[in-house]
């Protein structure tokens, strides 16, 4: 019995560490763009590889606050594909539903860091993802990030969650969803237990901007229309917001000095569903991710930063003067 199933991708990382480039933003700074000069020598101040995608950073962040994990996902017969492994395995993350294709490599990423904010070159290649057949009992499972090729695997999860009606269902999806299949992940909202996304993915699910919106509680109403029991926004420097039908709640971001933005809506998913598998508030919830993805701002890579459940509550506590405000 897991206490939590991911489904998601899992990525090498190559995180390059920049100081030689300029940011450029529209005039309304809705819109910035990462510069460096055109063929040139671009110096680098550091680069390292690290275990990241949406899959593999939540199994890690929720299994180091001590629940127990297992991650669905689809890998290559390769040495990327190892490390990715024995990462998970060290970690204490079930690899037994991980398939291994002979024929798609491992994914990557080339992650740019420049003052404290990630440009990532993100690689999506069609991947055979395979429901197996000893698919464990669970109490959650959470569907993230995946690459082309994932409808079959879709279809089947709605399927199965259609016939064990006591698991839970929370979803945040991925960037080549957001790109590519807007309409699937609406269809999806139905069968969803608790949705968490960013502001940018909100407005992007409804078609619509917090400007035209006027609020983020607003924002959670429209979603909570198309089907999903409880919405969480995350909004960066602002907070997150989580609400269902009776009450929206918003928590203050704690002021952490920001090393490396990378990882942090992961570290933010993973706190907050493993104090809902610990059956706490939303109010609960929102401390638990908000600490975690402070805990992750404040190191380099998706999961240097991620916290066990010892520093989590430390965290929280030297933070207790910040919190959450009811706003609806």
């Amino acid at each position: 019995m897991k206490q939590l199933i991911i489904i998601g991708d899992a990525v090498i990382d190559t995180q390059v560490m920049i100081d030689d480039a300029s940011v450029e933003c529209d005039f309304d700074h809705g819109r910035c763009r990462l510069c460096l000069d055109y063929a040139a020598k671009v110096p680098v101040k550091e680069s390292f590889q690290t275990v990241g995608g949406d899959g593999a950073n939540v199994a890690v962040g929720v299994s180091k606050l001590g629940f127990s994990t297992a991650l669905l996902t689809d890998i290559g017969a390769d040495s990327n594909g190892q490390i990715i492994l024995s990462t998970l395995k060290k970690a204490k993350v079930d690899t037994n539903l991980i398939s291994i294709s002979k024929k798609t490599p491992t994914r990557y990423s080339v992650v740019l860091n420049f003052k404290g904010e990630r440009t990532i070159l993100s690689q999506h290649s069609k991947r055979d993802y395979v429901w197996p057949k000893n698919f464990p009992p669970t109490d959650w499972i959470y569907l993230t990030g995946l690459s082309e090729g994932l409808k079959p695997l879709h279809e089947t999860l709605l399927k199965y969650i259609a016939k064990h009606a006591t698991v839970c269902l929370a979803y945040t999806p991925g960037s080549h969803q957001l790109k590519h299949s807007v309409a699937d992940i609406r269809a999806l909202l139905p069968a969803v237990d608790t949705l968490i996304v960013n502001l940018e993915e909100a407005e992007k699910i409804l078609n619509t901007t917090l400007k035209k919106e006027k609020t983020v509680a607003a924002l959670i109403h429209e979603l909570l229309k198309l089907g999903p029991d409880e919405v969480v926004i995350t909004d960066a420097a602002r907070g997150a917001y989580a609400g269902n039908i009776d009450d929206v709640y918003h928590l203050e971001s704690f002021p952490i000095k920001v090393v490396s933005k990378t990882g942090a809506g992961d570290a933010f998913s993973s706190g907050y569903l493993a104090a809902k598998i610990n059956g706490h508030s939303p109010q609960v919830a929102l401390q638990w991710g908000i600490a975690n993805s402070c805990g992750v701002i404040s190191a380099v890579g998706a999961q240097a930063g991620l916290l066990n459940r010892k520093e989590l509550e430390k965290m929280i506590k030297k933070y207790s003067n910040i919190k959450s405000e009811k706003i609806n």
